[in-house]
């Protein structure tokens, strides 16, 4: 996540953004602190941390999303991510223990953030999938590590950094573009 914060500021060096970068920016850190829960936190419980930084990024990311990049409605394909909540809570939910609702709130904000990407344009609809699907499969090796082959395990990683990625370049590109437009 580090690499993606240099990579945007170098991508807006010499201009001003405003809130958009700031947003980014902090979301990327957050991101950063949830990857590094146990580094960062040595003296929390390392799930519960991660779940606060993940969160807290997923929210800014919501803000950015809907108040400064919006471009559209949501999309009628945008539904498929509550039906992916509801599938995800009820099938994870007797192996959730303690953390159930900690988790589906999780999964709420989770989905929240692909559907207020889904307004945003296709590079960053694309990396809200994409950081659905890395938690997503994160849930299931966590909570149903039996289920998962090991094979999963490098997805988690591939499918986050893509995710994170992707919304990173779409946020550059849509301050881009708005800047030569106007």
């Amino acid at each position: 996540m580090p690499l993606l914060v240099l990579a945007a500021l170098w991508a807006w060096r010499g201009t001003r953004r405003g809130a958009i970068p700031v947003a980014l920016v902090i979301a990327l850190i957050l991101s950063w602190f949830g990857d590094g829960a146990a580094t960062f936190f040595p003296f929390a419980p390392e799930l519960p941390m991660m779940l606060l930084c993940f969160g807290l990024a997923h929210v800014v990311y919501i803000w950015l999303f809907l108040t400064r990049l919006a471009r559209r409605r949501v999309p009628m394909w945008a539904l498929v991510y509550a039906a992916w909540w509801l599938v995800l809570v009820i099938v994870l939910w007797p192996h959730l223990g303690g953390l159930a609702f900690a988790v589906a709130a999780y999964g709420l904000v989770l989905a929240g953030t692909a559907t207020a990407a889904a307004r945003c344009g296709g590079v960053i609809a694309l990396g809200g999938a994409f950081f659905l699907a890395s938690d997503t499969v994160l849930a299931f090796r966590l909570f149903l590590p039996d289920a998962m082959p090991d094979w999963t395990s490098p997805l988690v990683m591939l499918t986050y950094c893509l995710g994170q990625a992707l919304i990173a370049a779409g946020v550059v590109l849509a301050t881009s573009t708005r800047v030569t437009t106007t």
